[in-house]
């Protein structure tokens, strides 16, 4: 029998279709339930009108979300595997945090939309999971990627997001314990929510972008 013949397939559609789907799950949600007269209609990440997951949690919008964020949140599993095999053998740990990350995420969009106290507690903290082990997860990519002349622009792109994220989390914290207006609190963090999001998936860009340039591919036997 003649040899298998490898396929190289590239990487980078990868973290550009989870950017894709998470953006798309957001804001259709958005639109549904504005549309829907579940929340009203504005820019949320302007106004702070209504959390992502207000925005997912009733109707059609609610089907629709995790419609997309399921499937996304496998993506980010595979995505922090391949990051790890990509890096070496002393990165494993990458992998463990994108794989948490992701379980945490397909449990905050299982049970979006679920009532009662213990769905709560786990829409709660499968989100601030979802991003605070991604984010080590980006840090330790961004330590192990290192810089070169053809990836050196993309890389630090990379860390201005990342830190502008963390800026962004110090705030919602700050928010969250200085402002003593309900109101203007929830709006406050609503719209840092929102600015996160969107931070987020020009980060998964910037990495496609990175991996393009680096000619990055999965070879199946």
């Amino acid at each position: 029998m003649p040899p298998s013949t490898a396929h190289p397939f590239p990487l980078w559609p990868l973290p550009v279709a989870i950017a894709v789907l998470f953006t798309a799950a957001a804001h259709l949600g958005l639109w549904l339930s504005i549309r829907d007269g579940y929340v009203q209609a504005c820019i949320p990440v302007l106004e702070g009108c209504t959390s992502i997951s207000r925005a997912g949690r009733h109707g059609l919008a609610n089907h629709v979300f995790r419609l997309l964020v399921l499937p996304c949140a496998l993506l980010v599993g595979v995505h922090w595997w391949l990051v790890a095999r990509w890096l070496g053998r002393s990165w494993r740990d990458v992998a463990w945090l994108g794989g948490v990350a992701a379980i945490a995420l397909a449990v905050y969009a299982t049970f979006l939309g679920s009532e009662g106290e213990a769905y709560r507690f786990l829409r709660r903290y499968g989100v601030v999971c979802f991003f605070g082990f991604g984010y080590l997860a980006q840090l330790r990519f961004l330590r192990g990627a290192g810089e070169d002349v053809a990836t050196r622009g993309i890389v630090r792109a990379m860390i201005v997001v990342s830190a502008m994220m963390l800026l962004l989390g110090v705030g919602s914290v700050a928010a969250t314990a200085m402002v003593d207006d309900a109101w203007l609190k929830d709006r406050v963090e609503n719209a840092l929510e929102w600015q996160l999001g969107w931070l987020l998936a020009a980060w998964y860009l910037l990495h496609a972008a990175w991996w393009r340039r680096q000619r990055a591919t999965l070879r199946l036997q």
